[in-house]
């Protein structure tokens, strides 16, 4: 066994169970919760991100929620530091983190201990890029990068617009390609070993119902006055994007009817757990409980847990 310090992470899709899971996770291993949701961050959008309230905590402390005016910029290079420094935190009071949330980019990164280094940008050259992504098309650009990068030419489309111009920046102002940046980006071994539980369902029906059924408390609970509270304030863009709020904003500006707005919500929803199951479905160091299958789930990520620990 090695002595790496040791963490529990509970992924999936929205409404799978997740932070019910991972705070009877803490409460069996001594643990705090370490949120690894992109929205929860920000102050005042509980009911939109379905933050936990106090019952649901169950008196776990939970980490990196709720503590950002949603007017600030976030960066994936913010969360690792953070959740570095979180677990590290958790761990030197003799507690076990238990990382929980379904933003893939977080999860992934913050495992893989990706190192972020200071990203140099020039406003003119992307401005000049950009210009010529709209003149020439995403195919005559890929074909420049190609010329010096073709393995992230060939994972890309042409109509990843800014991967693709942000690879051309990068080599034309430091000289080393994106994929020889993202290779020294993952040089430096995680400082921790974690275990990975990821809830997904054989049905995707009964995971789709478990959504309809999240978003109706969500209005019961008060979510339209909550966008239209953010609506009518001075919110940056990225709080705007939460899925909860852009959905409501033709109701709320007397375009449609609750009814169709809510309906849309659902829908949206389900195509988020969708892209989510994708997402995580590319990691293989998750070990999967189908929750519509499984008799205890609770019982299921123990005995995975325990066989690792």
């Amino acid at each position: 066994m090695n002595d790496k310090k040791r963490i529990i992470a509970v992924v999936g899709p929205t409404a799978s169970g997740k932070t019910a899971l991972a705070v009877e996770l803490a409460l069996k291993y001594n643990g705090e919760v370490i949120s690894a949701d992109s929205m929860q961050i920000y102050k005042g959008m509980s009911i939109a991100t379905a933050k936990p309230d106090a019952a649901e905590m169950k008196g776990v402390r939970h980490h990196l929620m709720d503590f950002l005016d949603p007017k600030e910029s976030f960066s994936v290079s913010d969360y690792v530091k953070l959740a570095d420094e979180t677990a590290k935190d958790i761990i030197s009071r003799g507690k076990m983190p238990v990382l929980c949330g379904g933003t893939g980019l977080y999860v992934r990164s913050f495992i893989e201990n990706i190192q972020f280094t200071e990203e140099k940008s020039d406003p003119d050259l992307r401005r000049e890029l950009n210009t010529r992504y709209i003149n020439e098309g995403g195919e005559r650009l890929l074909d420049e990068l190609r010329e010096f990068d073709p393995k992230t030419a060939d994972r890309l489309h042409p109509s990843q617009s800014k991967r693709i111009i942000r690879a051309i920046e990068v080599y034309r102002l430091t000289g080393i390609t994106m994929t020889e940046a993202v290779k020294r980006s993952k040089a430096v071994p995680s400082p921790f070993t974690f275990t990975v539980i990821g809830l997904t369902f054989s049905d995707r029906q009964k995971l789709y119902d478990r959504i309809d059924r999240r978003v109706d408390k969500m209005i019961e609970s008060g979510l339209v006055d909550e966008a239209r509270r953010f609506y009518n304030s001075d919110i940056g863009s990225t709080a705007c994007a939460a899925i909860g709020y852009k959905e409501l904003k033709a109701y709320l500006e007397g375009e449609e009817s609750l009814e169709e707005a809510v309906d849309r919500l659902k829908l949206e929803t389900r195509h988020y757990a969708k892209r989510q199951l994708t997402w995580f479905r590319r990691d293989k160091f998750i070990n999967w409980i189908e929750a519509d299958k499984t008799r205890n789930v609770v019982d299921e990520a123990i005995r995975i847990i325990d066989e690792n620990l």
